[in-house]
């Protein structure tokens, strides 16, 4: 009897060892994967996170950098803030501009990964060429994209003479500069989610493509049930990115248009930056800064909710 208690338990006790060992191990693991993240989090910390919470607690002080004391006002800037009409035009001028350009560039960028997914000579070339612009700074895109849309003079407004269409005043009319800006942007940024969409394309097993083929599917009925369901993922990646970046337009309509015509193309960076730099009030640029950052959030919660529920990971 003895001798069976002792080999009924053996594998329990090595079961027991067994569990023991990886528990370590994963433990291990753990803890040297948080080794090499502490660099990061203590540099994280000390810029974004301690940065962030200045921001935050500047956002309740009528904090004038010319002044040495700095009056509270707990949610006082954010009360003028609601009754800002120039903060809600730069706030509706900023969704305009990051929906249009988003989809632009989406588009824009899926349609090129499609056509540098097949199998056609130079497609390498092509690649380079079409990422090209997205290594441009933005003083070069704005400058260059002014000459271009120029009334007088510009290439666009010729290459419209030859259609009858009178020239345009891209960056002059209220209608038309936020449209001229996402042009801008569309040709400047679209490089960046091509790759993405190419790696998405390449990541989609031929298997799929050869079965619908055989099966008689036409090359519409491949892209709709196959090839654009599967890039679910990649879109919502590339729609998320995007209008993050796009909500924090600054740079085109500071080099191009200055905000103008009038408010046309004021943007909620650009407003900051006029409050913030130019009427030295911090606390108020603060509170805008922490009202587009939760802003930001939203719609991007509101992209994964809608986006990301038909998206499996």
């Amino acid at each position: 009897m003895s001798n069976t208690i002792v080999t009924g338990s053996a594998p329990a006790a090595t079961q027991q060892a067994t569990r023991r060992f990886q528990i370590n191990l994963r433990r291990r693991e753990s803890l040297a994967a948080y080794v090499f993240l502490l660099p990061f989090m203590f540099f994280f910390c000390l810029f974004v996170v301690r940065g962030v919470a200045a921001a935050v607690n500047m956002s309740f002080y009528d904090w004038d950098v010319l002044s040495p004391v700095h009056k509270y006002l707990g949610l006082g800037n954010y009360n003028e803030l609601i009754n800002d009409d120039i903060w809600w035009l730069s706030l509706k001028n900023t969704l305009i501009f990051a929906v249009m350009t988003v989809a632009g560039s989406s588009l824009v960028a899926l349609g090129a990964a499609l056509a540098l997914n097949q199998p056609v000579r130079g497609r390498g070339f092509f690649r380079v060429l079409l990422y090209a612009p997205s290594l441009l700074s933005a003083g070069v895109v704005g400058t260059t994209w002014v000459w271009l849309l120029n009334t007088q003079f510009g290439i666009v407004n010729y290459a419209l003479h030859f259609f009858g269409i009178p020239a345009i005043n891209w960056l002059g009319d209220s209608n038309l500069v936020l449209p001229a800006l996402s042009l801008t942007t569309i040709w400047w940024t679209f490089g960046f989610p091509m790759l993405l969409f190419l790696a998405g394309l390449q990541g989609i097993p031929t298997l799929f493509y050869e079965a619908a083929r055989i099966d008689g599917a036409s090359p519409r009925q491949i892209f709709f049930y196959i090839t654009l369901p599967l890039l679910r993922p990649t879109i919502l990646f590339v729609t998320v990115l995007g209008f993050i970046s796009h909500m924090q337009l600054f740079s085109q309509n500071f080099i191009m248009t200055t905000g103008g015509p009038g408010y046309a193309s004021y943007s909620v960076i650009y407003y900051l930056y006029q409050i913030a730099w130019k009427s030295f009030r911090m606390g108020y640029g603060s509170a805008v800064a922490i009202l587009l950052a939760a802003i930001i959030v939203i719609f991007t919660a509101l992209q994964f909710i809608l986006i990301g529920r038909r998206v499996q990971y």
